[in-house]
């Protein structure tokens, strides 16, 4: 057995595409129109992930756009994305420069949650040993759901 992919619905594909791929830094390996059943499947891989991803599209997540409009509620239901990062405080900078809430900030130099247009979850967890509590960071709350 092994891990392929997780599959998030979201409502805009484009919007979806901005937030994982130009602020989280997730890159496309493949994609997937069909007519026939009215959707578009996209899938992502971490850049660490990238020989894996395109000998085996694994690991990767699967955006799944459903031409026809629906209202996907209770992300948090879902649980969470997680990701490690080089360096959590640079990624989240990176994050809020591109407009997005850092939920849950890195106080602990370790791990950090923020959210997708759709409302899932992405944890990003430093790799290695946590980063030395720093500024804004340390004293930063949290905010909204994680």
């Amino acid at each position: 057995m092994r891990y392929l992919h997780t599959m998030v619905r979201v409502r805009d594909l484009d919007e979806s595409l901005a937030f994982y791929c130009d602020k989280l830094g997730l890159k496309e390996v493949s994609r997937m129109e069909n007519e026939a059943g009215r959707f578009t499947l996209v899938f992502l891989y971490a850049p660490g992930d990238e020989a894996a991803a395109k000998e085996k599209r694994a690991p990767t997540v699967e955006l799944t756009y459903n031409w026809d409009p629906e209202d996907y509620q209770g992300g948090r239901n879902f649980g969470h994305l997680a990701y490690a990062v080089d360096d959590i405080y640079a990624a989240c900078q990176r994050l809020m420069d591109g407009g997005v809430t850092i939920n849950r900030p890195p106080r602990d130099g370790r791990m950090a949650f923020v959210r997708s247009p759709d409302g899932i979850s992405v944890e990003l967890l430093q790799a290695g040993p946590a980063l030395a509590p720093a500024e804004p960071w340390a004293s930063m709350a949290n905010t909204g759901t994680w």
